[in-house]
């Protein structure tokens, strides 16, 4: 069976719609002209997340299901006359998954393993599942391909790591056409404060004070607006099922680095503390990713179109125009 790589009109869904990557997502999607059925985490405001930010232009164009991952039931339905799922639902969060690691068990792995039944069933012809590059943890080697050992550091990396093999099992055992697209740090507009670029520009613009954990990790940092790029590539790919891709620029900079670039780009002096609370264990800390991404580059025709300095410009142009988003006071798992 071959695959049209043109989305427009397809009937597409979307579960962590209201997430960060997952709205860009929903957004970029809406743009090609396809039809979304966006899946969020019920709650009793009726509030889409995200996905708020599009605007009712957009947000009347989608199709939205209030449900649990961990409820087969809502996910068989919500998948139903579906030709494309792109799955980014998850309990993400390292912090919050050393603190809560059933809660980021059950959705991450019993949610991506209903995801894969009800695609089955509902004969799906393509599901991109979505992984992390935190599954390999520290590298072993550098620059990190698809190749590079599994090393959990954290029960969310190791929920990852499972639904992972769950996604592949399904293709080997079953023939389900799912992908699997493994992101390096994704960061852009949208972001919560749970992560590491939010958090420093946020600091940055109130009080000039940086308050982080460990200084010396280093990170591969890719715009939200490539990560979606990659998402849309590999959906309408022939002959990438049972693959895995990562997403990133091959390019790392340490957390003080960054710290440093971007006080230049809003034009202050920093003054920078690190809070012990925020500094894991050694044998938990994840010291450096970096990707390789010449499979991305060569099978797909992906390659990112930000340099770090653009996409964090236009990032505290977001958070500045949010002016109190989130709460930078508190430390955020």
């Amino acid at each position: 069976m071959t695959f049209q790589q043109n989305i427009k009109g397809k009937q597409i869904l979307v579960t962590g719609a209201g997430g960060f990557i997952g709205s860009h997502l929903v957004e970029a999607l809406l743009g090609h002209s396809a039809q979304v059925r966006a899946f969020v985490h019920y709650n009793s405001r009726n509030d889409w997340g995200l996905l708020e930010e599009l605007g009712p232009s957009m947000t009347s164009g989608i199709e939205v299901i209030s449900a649990d991952l961990r409820d087969y039931h809502a996910v068989k339905q919500a998948s139903k006359g579906v030709e494309i799922v792109f799955h980014l639902g998850a309990s993400i969060g390292i912090p919050y998954s050393l603190a809560y690691p059933n809660d980021v068990v059950e959705t991450n792995v019993m949610g991506t393993l209903n995801i894969l039944k009800a695609s089955l069933e509902n004969n799906v012809l393509r599901v991109v599942h979505t992984s992390t590059s935190e599954v390999y943890g520290t590298a072993q080697y550098t620059p990190i391909d698809e190749n590079h050992p599994l090393n959990p550091q954290s029960p969310y990396a190791a929920s990852k790591i499972a639904a992972d093999k769950l996604a592949e099992s399904f293709f080997r055992a079953y023939g389900l056409p799912v992908s699997i697209l493994r992101p390096f740090n994704t960061f852009g507009p949208r972001q919560s404060l749970r992560a590491i670029i939010p958090t420093v520009i946020t600091q940055l613009l109130d009080t000039r004070k940086v308050v982080v954990g460990s200084l010396e990790p280093r990170r591969d940092f890719t715009f939200v607006s490539d990560t979606v790029k990659g998402f849309i590539l590999l959906a309408g790919k022939d002959g990438v099922e049972g693959e895995t891709f990562n997403l990133g620029t091959k390019k790392d900079i340490s957390i003080k680095e960054l710290i440093l670039l971007t006080s230049q780009i809003i034009g202050v002096t920093p003054e920078i503390e690190v809070d012990q609370r925020k500094i894991r264990r050694k044998q938990s800390e994840v010291w450096r990713l970096l990707s390789e991404n010449s499979k991305a580059a060569e099978i797909l025709g992906w390659a990112p179109s930000y340099r770090l300095e653009d996409g964090l410009k236009s990032t505290v142009e977001w958070i500045r125009e949010k002016k109190q988003f989130g709460k930078p006071g508190i430390y955020n798992i």
